[in-house]
């Protein structure tokens, strides 16, 4: 939820800095931080990008936001990091580490392997780790020797993997997805109420979490809204009504590859991959950021993906850097929350939120059915984090072997080759 107006920035103008910035999202970004300007008051916006040629587009597009809202902060980018970063008080990551092209690929060659083929998860969630965590890793020291007191919040997809990297490495960190405020407008809007009446009992990893109960009022009406609309939710995750009643939760769209795993590898080889949508749609954005009377966010971005993104980004740089101690759903070292589980896990549940970072708040026992699962995938995401780390054929084939949507011999010594193959460029030790 947003932070209460007592807990509000007044007195203190911030600056932020976007490493990503180049990305046909960042529009829905920068219309969040013009919108919500009272809850997070910006002087500064720095968009850092290695590709300048777009960063002048969405830079353009971004500045025509900004004044079409009449908000007072200036807007800037470069493609040098340290300038960039440097006296930021946050720094928000929203990194691609190859592209849509590697995306494509990691979308793609598992399915000829049988298994699912997804950035996130799998061996193609692993591939995006194995490029993106020592990349992460060296921005977040960069950040720390120019402004240790700076926070990273960390969007960059595997968010839970690279989350773990960054807080073992002893970075001021949090992972930030919005699969949970997605579902909170998602509920507010089937029950017709505000946003931030409803509280979710979110549980889980990063895309591997369930809603245990929704709250109106301190009610949980979790039952009532499977009862009334299950149809439609179930509709939207794309799983049968029976699982929803017999779990008496709401999994993540993404428990869809563990819960029918054969049935997506069918679909997913039955047609374009979604990289390849989702490149052709970058392409319609692009040419249309390039039009110097755009001043807001196209219709057309709804299809990019992230929706919300920018008011779960923007509450929690708020509660962070106003010291709020308001709850927000983030990705945040496990430290016996979850008993089953190291402490070093990260995990995505509520915490309370404030200068000194997120605190999670207490959590009922899981049931063996959600714990089990949780358990399995921590243990692939600490393999796959030292096959980040440290290289080695041996390390990749241990993470894949562990992960429970591959968990055989072959597979995981396939897909091995197949990921060092596809990623060789990326990865310094392959």
């Amino acid at each position: 939820m947003l932070p209460s107006s007592a807990g509000r920035l007044p007195h203190r103008r911030v600056k932020l800095a976007v490493v990503g910035g180049g990305s046909t999202y960042t529009p829905e970004l920068i219309d969040g931080f013009a919108r919500l300007r009272d809850v997070l008051p910006l002087e500064e916006l720095v968009l850092i990008d290695p590709a300048l040629d777009r960063l002048e587009m969405v830079g353009g597009l971004a500045r025509r936001i900004f004044a079409r809202q009449g908000h007072p902060g200036r807007i800037s980018w470069t493609d040098d990091l340290d300038a960039g970063i440097d006296g930021a008080d946050a720094v928000l990551l929203q990194l691609r580490i190859g592209g849509q092209a590697a995306r494509n690929q990691d979308e793609t060659w598992p399915l000829e392997c049988g298994c699912v083929g997804q950035e996130t998860t799998g061996a193609g969630g692993l591939a995006k780790a194995l490029r993106t965590v020592p990349v992460v890793l060296d921005i977040a020291e960069r950040v720390r020797r120019r402004n240790p007191d700076a926070w990273i919040v960390d969007f960059t997809n595997p968010v839970g993997i690279v989350t773990r990297a960054l807080l073992t490495h002893g970075h001021r960190a949090v992972g930030l997805c919005n699969v949970a405020i997605g579902f909170q407008r998602k509920f507010a809007k089937l029950l017709g109420v505000a946003p931030d009446q409803v509280e979710l009992e979110h549980i889980g990893l990063n895309h591997l979490t369930w809603e245990r109960s929704v709250r109106v009022a301190g009610e949980d009406i979790l039952p009532k809204l499977l009862a009334e609309h299950g149809e439609t939710i179930a509709g939207d995750l794309r799983l049968p009504r029976t699982l929803l009643d017999h779990l008496g939760t709401v999994p993540s769209y993404y428990l869809r590859y563990y819960y029918q795993h054969d049935a997506v590898v069918e679909e997913l080889r039955s047609k374009p991959s979604r990289a390849a949508e989702v490149a052709a749609i970058e392409r319609q954005l692009l040419s249309l950021y390039g039009d110097p009377a755009l001043d807001e966010k196209p219709e057309l971005l709804s299809r990019r993906g992230g929706a919300f993104y920018s008011e779960a980004a923007v509450a929690l740089t708020s509660s962070l850097l106003g010291d709020t101690g308001d709850v927000q759903i983030v990705n945040t070292l496990n430290n016996g929350t979850l008993p089953f589980l190291p402490d070093d896990a990260v995990i995505e549940v509520p915490a309370a939120v404030d200068a000194a970072g997120p605190a999670p708040l207490p959590v009922r026992p899981l049931e063996p059915l959600y714990a089990g699962l949780i358990a399995n995938v921590t243990a692939y995401e600490h393999l796959a984090l030292e096959a980040a780390l440290r290289g080695g054929r041996e390390r990749v084939f241990s993470a894949l072997l562990s992960h429970p949507l591959i968990g055989q011999i072959d597979y995981a010594d396939r897909l091995t080759d197949e990921l060092i193959a596809h990623n060789r460029e990326h990865l310094t030790w392959a």
